[in-house]
């Protein structure tokens, strides 16, 4: 989107560096990149592109609506939520495997001798996968598994499941016959070598976000929202701004309307709590975030006018910890309307 008066400034560099800082802790495994939810926000192609070119070869989706995007990149693509029936046709054209998650998935792949695969095995997340007794009782006898995958519920945390479901995973190794294996997700990937395996597959880490403290000082901002100053107005001491009256000036303020609210993902919990960036001055956010519409305390810097540019302050720890929304909803919650801006 040309124009727009919200944009997102994104950073290839740091973009592929986090991507190969992963595939170093990623030891021998290889690294892939999961790119779902149109890149976590950041744009899916785009990031696809960058990362292919850095030597990623190995990319996640959700759904098959994601594929048909990405399928001019020549680029390896597997679809998390397997294959229903309405999907059969693309699956079909072999521009991404499926991930088999159902019985029923296993059996309709069967049945219409779809070729190589993956599957997901639940080793204890009670989300999606087949189960480990189905696997060891044959389930998967007669399929071309080329990744054989499970999740991990827990390894942002130093928690006894982990352990669990690894040794779990692990013990499927000489059952099937699979090319390769893949548990880590970003978090996963800092719980050591022995959860690496074959393939690891980060999200969360490749767009600036820290799971685990292992990652403070090795991944690095991606995603900075910046937006327009829309009109900027003086508010006498004892006046109040935005929705509900929830703010008050102490005193006399100088106060800018920024271009952007929770339409576009900037959400209601950074009201009063969140903050944009001008020369590295720290301006507040004053009251509630509207849906289109944000007030910032500009008293700091007099030149700041009607059609300048300020970023928000969104390094994502941080601003997590000030919205109450996690790190993955703040990247993956950015609107359409922003222009995405690589450089």
């Amino acid at each position: 989107m040309t124009n727009a008066p919200s944009r997102l400034s994104l950073d290839s560099t740091a973009l592929v560096s986090n991507w190969r800082a992963l595939a170093t802790l990623s030891g021998s495994a290889a690294c892939g990149a999961a790119i779902k939810a149109d890149g976590y926000g950041l744009g899916a192609v785009e990031v696809a592109k960058r990362l292919a070119d850095a030597g990623c070869r190995d990319f996640f989706v959700a759904t098959w609506a994601e594929v048909a995007p990405l399928t001019a990149l020549g680029v390896q693509v597997s679809v998390f939520h397997g294959v229903r029936e309405e999907d059969m046709a693309l699956a079909g054209e072999g521009y991404a495997r499926p991930v088999l998650n159902t019985q029923g998935q296993v059996a309709r792949w069967k049945q219409r001798n779809g070729g190589p695969c993956d599957v997901m095995v639940d080793t204890g997340m009670n989300r999606l996968g087949v189960s480990v007794d189905d696997v060891m009782a044959g389930l998967l006898d007669g399929l071309q598994v080329e990744t054989l995958m499970s999740h991990l519920a827990c390894a942002d945390d130093d928690h006894a499941m982990n352990e669990r479901q690894r040794a779990s995973f692990a013990g499927l190794a000489e059952r099937i016959a699979a090319r390769r294996m893949s548990l880590a997700n970003s978090a996963g990937i800092a719980l050591g070598a022995s959860y690496a395996f074959d393939l690891t597959r980060p999200g969360l880490a490749l767009y600036g976000g820290i799971p685990r403290p292992e990652f403070a000082g090795v991944i690095r901002q991606v995603v900075t929202p910046e937006a327009q100053i829309l009109q900027r107005r003086r508010v006498p001491a004892g006046a109040s701004i935005g929705y509900n009256a929830t703010f008050t000036t102490p005193t006399d303020l100088e106060v800018a309307i920024l271009n952007l609210g929770y339409a576009d993902g900037y959400f209601r919990g950074f009201s009063s709590r969140g903050s944009a960036l001008s020369m590295d001055v720290r301006l507040p956010v004053l009251g509630r975030v509207s849906m289109d519409l944000v007030a910032i305390d500009v008293s700091a810097l007099p030149a700041l006018t009607e059609g300048d540019w300020v970023a928000l302050d969104y390094a994502l720890p941080p601003a997590a910890a000030a919205s109450g929304m996690s790190q993955y909803e703040l990247l993956t919650g950015l609107g359409n309307r922003y222009q995405r801006r690589w450089q």
